[in-house]
């Protein structure tokens, strides 16, 4: 008996040794909750395991397993409450999820907001839990009308057709009968997103601010730690949080991949830069807008080095030229095309690959005569302003999406 519960004892250490292994990794202490943070990591890590497993097996391409599994966990119904109204509906052919707040009495007419959702334009939701809680706080606090865009995911479309869904959807709502259905004041409206999100936001304000009809639109844009580029996976955000949750830099760089539908044998080769290697010659005139040395401050660069190969692969961006595309990474975007474009907010956070598409974004818009609010969070994770409720809960989660709000409330 004693041999058996020894025995048994061993082996609960053995799997309690083994499953902090799994879950343990080295973090700064400036990030918010460590320890959650690790926790929520792997269980994301878990489900990209299984769902590679399920793609091996030939069952199921890997990411529609993923996003089965995070909508599974998460889905909800368009409930309304008192304060706000929640409907499913389509907006030409795209799918919505339309929040409508309460007017102010001394306002009959809202403001509103056309969100983008984030998730490596291949995973997550419009009615996921997550997205559904901040569009619903969002409309109650801001007395707004939220439309939440569900735009079609990889792998049954790839860029440019989530761009093309959410400018579909846009445009429908900013017809003059559509804005008077929802009683939308026509002049404050605004943009947002979040991640992929973001990335596809600014591609919109991009869009329509080259479009003499939709110029004007939009009266302010709101991107949440957006992904802006796909030339340079060694700023100083990729070298230094390479291995960071959620988003460490091979999956970023693998998520591109999908959005393309390009090769994964690229993936290695991207991740040095050789994709943009000097003898690349279609990226050379590129290069400039994203010239981190000059767009980053010292606090920022610290004693990072770019990374430039003298030689690569071109083939790389012969077989995927969307790399290049300004609608697919805004950051490269000529300067003419950043005049004009509306307010911007830009949230960005340390612990980040991303942290730098964003801060590089806001001074080219800045040196474009742009109006901008960076706002940086030292403690943040990519992902974290969707984290605010049980049990993935996080001080900076709260934080960020109180500081998001409360721009949109004086600036909309």
């Amino acid at each position: 008996m004693r041999g058996r519960m020894r025995s048994s004892c061993v082996l609960l250490t053995a799997l309690v040794a083994l499953a902090a292994y799994y879950i343990y990794i080295p973090l700064p202490s400036s990030v918010s909750d460590p320890w959650k943070l690790m926790l929520l990591d792997a269980t994301f890590r878990s489900a990209q395991q299984v769902s590679n497993l399920i793609h091996y097996l030939g069952l199921s391409h890997h990411l529609l397993a993923l996003n089965f599994i995070i909508i599974s966990f998460g889905k909800k119904s368009a409930w309304s409450s008192a304060q706000v109204k929640v409907t499913d509906t389509d907006f030409d052919g795209v799918e919505v999820r339309v929040f409508e707040g309460s007017a102010k009495p001394e306002e009959p007419l809202k403001r509103s907001v056309v969100y983008i959702h984030g998730g490596g334009w291949a995973l997550a939701s419009a009615k996921i839990r997550y997205y559904d809680e901040l569009c619903k706080a969002m409309a109650e606090k801001l007395n707004a009308v939220i439309v939440s865009i569900e735009y079609r995911l990889v792998p049954k479309v790839y860029f440019p057709e989530q761009i093309h869904d959410v400018l579909r959807a846009t445009k429908y709502f900013l017809q003059p009968e559509v804005l008077h259905k929802y009683s939308v004041d026509p002049g404050r409206i605004g943009v947002s997103g979040d991640s992929a999100g973001g990335n596809l936001a600014a591609a919109l304000g991009q869009q329509f601010n080259q479009d003499a009809n939709l110029k004007n639109k939009l009266k302010v844009q709101a991107l949440i730690y957006p992904v802006l580029q796909a030339l340079d996976f060694n700023t100083p955000s990729y070298q230094q949080n390479v291995n960071t949750p959620i988003l460490p830099r091979y999956v970023m760089v693998k998520y591109w991949v999908d959005y393309f539908n390009g090769n994964y044998d690229f993936v290695q080769a991207m991740i040095v830069n050789n994709h943009t290697s000097l003898d690349v010659g279609e990226a050379a005139a590129l290069r400039a807008h994203l010239n981190w040395t000059s767009l980053l401050p010292a606090s920022i660069t610290k004693n990072y080095k770019p990374v430039m190969q003298t030689t690569g692969n071109t083939r790389i961006v012969q077989e995927i030229p969307q790399l290049l595309d300004a609608r697919s990474a805004p950051l490269i975007a000529d300067q003419e095309v950043l005049r004009h474009l509306p307010k911007t907010y830009i949230l960005t956070c340390e612990h980040d690959v991303l942290r730098d598409d964003g801060i590089m974004y806001a001074k080219r818009l800045e040196s474009a005569g742009v109006e901008v609010t960076l706002d940086h969070f030292e403690d943040g994770f990519h992902g974290c302003m969707i984290f605010t409720s049980w049990p993935t809960n996080f001080s900076v989660g709260i934080r960020t999406r109180n500081s998001y709000i409360k721009w949109l409330d004086q600036n909309l």
